[in-house]
């Protein structure tokens, strides 16, 4: 049998499984526990990545939508909509994550803006430097409120 930490390097989804039924099976002393640190640790990562990402986006397309009503689409609908799903699926799974979604708000506001601005060309200064949106704004979305007359 090739070695538990070899495996991590030439076959990862190997390694998963193995790493798995070691574990299943009480044998804790074979993991490898370098790389299942980090593979943890990339989890968290991912998951507040994910966070970042999408509430953004959401900052993003709610900048657009309210400093450029005569270009409203409804792919700036459906993109305001599903990165908030995204958020909301995001809180059910790991309520955890709602701490980091608070301490970042500001941080991926500034980075929205930025977007915003590229996007619709629109001078950065156009946007508050305050976020004029509040998290309920980013988290409760009624869908009504983007249909496009």
């Amino acid at each position: 049998m090739i070695a538990i930490k070899t495996l991590y390097e030439t076959d990862f989804n190997l390694w998963l499984e193995e790493t798995a039924l070691l574990i299943k099976e009480g044998k804790l002393d074979r993991l490898d526990i370098e790389n299942l640190f980090e593979e943890i640790e990339g989890m968290s990562r991912r998951e507040k990545d994910a966070v970042e990402s999408n509430l953004i986006k959401v900052l993003q397309h709610l900048l657009k939508w309210n400093y450029q009503p005569q270009k409203r689409s409804p792919s700036w609908a459906y993109t305001i909509i599903e990165h908030s799903r995204r958020l909301n699926k995001a809180f059910k799974n790991s309520p955890s994550l709602n701490r980091h979604f608070n301490d970042v708000f500001d941080e991926c506001y500034a980075a929205a803006c930025q977007a915003a601005s590229v996007e619709t060309q629109l001078p950065l200064a156009t946007f508050p430097s305050s976020c004029p949106f509040s998290k309920s704004d980013v988290l409760d979305i009624n869908s009504d409120d983007y249909l496009i007359s």
